[in-house]
């Protein structure tokens, strides 16, 4: 199941819109979309809030009380994984969508060959994410982890401790050979940055690279070698200008 929020407070785009998502949900039954639709900002907010986060978020930039860019700055707080699209009324405020991470950005008025493909992209971006895992072997046994749910790794005590985007911290059995080898399936994803000797950052949840650290969702900060910190902040920059390529209108 694809949970797809739509959030618009013009009753006649929003009703526009509506038709849209449902064509679309009725020619790819196989992603099983359910949708729900808000008027406000602080309705939606109030529904992730209470009942948990959506996969997919289309969002109004131009709303009053909360702008677009400000929900999905708050919506980010809440849950940093969801894929947002932006519908905006001119293409200046795409440079305000990256604040976000937006998955990408469409021009109102939209239609099916502008809105359909860029669904198609996200729902594909979300199950490639989703299927992406890693097995990590603990005092309890074998744990299979989304790559999307860890927010960095450490080599703590002998163990990887993983520290997950729900607070969670998972700590591998004891480790035999050198960090960099223990966390292999992480740096294999381009993702993931090694930034220090006992540290690797998933660069999809750092918010800025600061001198000594990474600074994540949430405030937490991890440790940045100083050696590693220009290198850090090019694979920083590559990673959102590659992700960015695609999101042009």
């Amino acid at each position: 199941m694809l949970k797809l929020a739509l959030c618009d407070d013009e009753a006649e785009q929003r009703a526009a819109l509506i038709q849209l998502l449902r064509t679309y949900a009725a020619d790819r039954p196989e992603l099983a979309l359910k949708l729900s639709v808000f008027s406000s900002p602080r309705a939606l907010l109030e529904a992730v809030e209470e009942d948990g986060a959506f996969d997919l978020y289309l969002l109004d930039i131009v709303m009053p009380e909360l702008s677009g860019i400000d929900l999905g700055i708050r919506l980010r707080e809440l849950d940093s994984s969801g894929a947002i699209i932006y519908l905006t009324i001119s293409p200046e405020y795409a440079v305000d969508s990256y604040a976000t991470r937006a998955f990408y950005y469409l021009v109102k008025p939209t239609d099916p060959e502008q809105l359909f493909p860029v669904l198609d992209r996200a729902a594909a971006e979300l199950e490639r994410q989703k299927a992406a895992c890693v097995t990590v072997k603990t005092k309890d046994g074998l744990r299979r982890v989304r790559l999307d749910d860890i927010l960095y790794a450490e080599l703590h005590r002998r163990t990887v401790r993983y520290h997950l985007a729900g607070g969670e911290r998972l700590d591998s059995v004891t480790v035999r050979g050198p960090f960099h080898e223990e966390i292999a399936p992480l740096l294999a994803d381009p993702r993931f940055f090694q930034c220090g000797a006992s540290f690797a950052a998933n660069l999809f949840y750092v918010t800025s690279v600061e001198r000594g650290c990474f600074q994540m969702d949430g405030g937490k900060r991890v440790p940045l070698s100083r050696t590693l910190s220009a290198q850090a902040r090019q694979r920083w920059n590559d990673y959102w200008l590659n992700s960015e390529k695609e999101k042009q209108p």
